[in-house]
């Protein structure tokens, strides 16, 4: 199962780094083409959020891989749950249901790897 989590985890990490470079470098304009939804949004909030995502993405390897401060692993998976139900949230208030679906499919990992890294798989 350890292996199992690290494996949810790269790939989390790998999905939210480019997503979050993403969203904190690309002007709004060129984004909103891919991403509807940021013309519902300020450019500091898809900044920020942009942000968040690298942070995690982070989070959820360097912690456990230098065994520095490894609660931070779970925690960023926790970080990546709230923004993927919020992501949700504004999907679903746009009515755009398939990305309300791989929003989901991010959760259900998130909380995985939150669980198992909090509960019986923690470093």
């Amino acid at each position: 199962m350890n292996i199992f989590l690290w494996v949810v985890q790269a790939v989390l990490a790998v999905v939210f780094a480019m997503a979050g470079v993403m969203k904190s470098t690309r002007p709004k304009v060129k984004l909103a083409d891919k991403l509807p939804w940021v013309s519902d949004f300020s450019v500091g909030t898809v900044r920020l959020i942009g942000i968040v995502e690298l942070a995690a993405a982070l989070g959820l390897i360097l912690p456990a891989a230098t065994g520095i401060a490894t609660v931070l692993t779970p925690l960023a998976a926790t970080g990546l749950a709230v923004v993927m139900v919020l992501a949700a949230i504004v999907h679903a208030r746009r009515k755009e249901p398939s990305a309300i679906g791989f929003n989901t499919v991010l959760l259900i990992l998130a909380v995985l790897v939150a669980w198992g890294r909090f509960g019986p798989y923690s470093f």
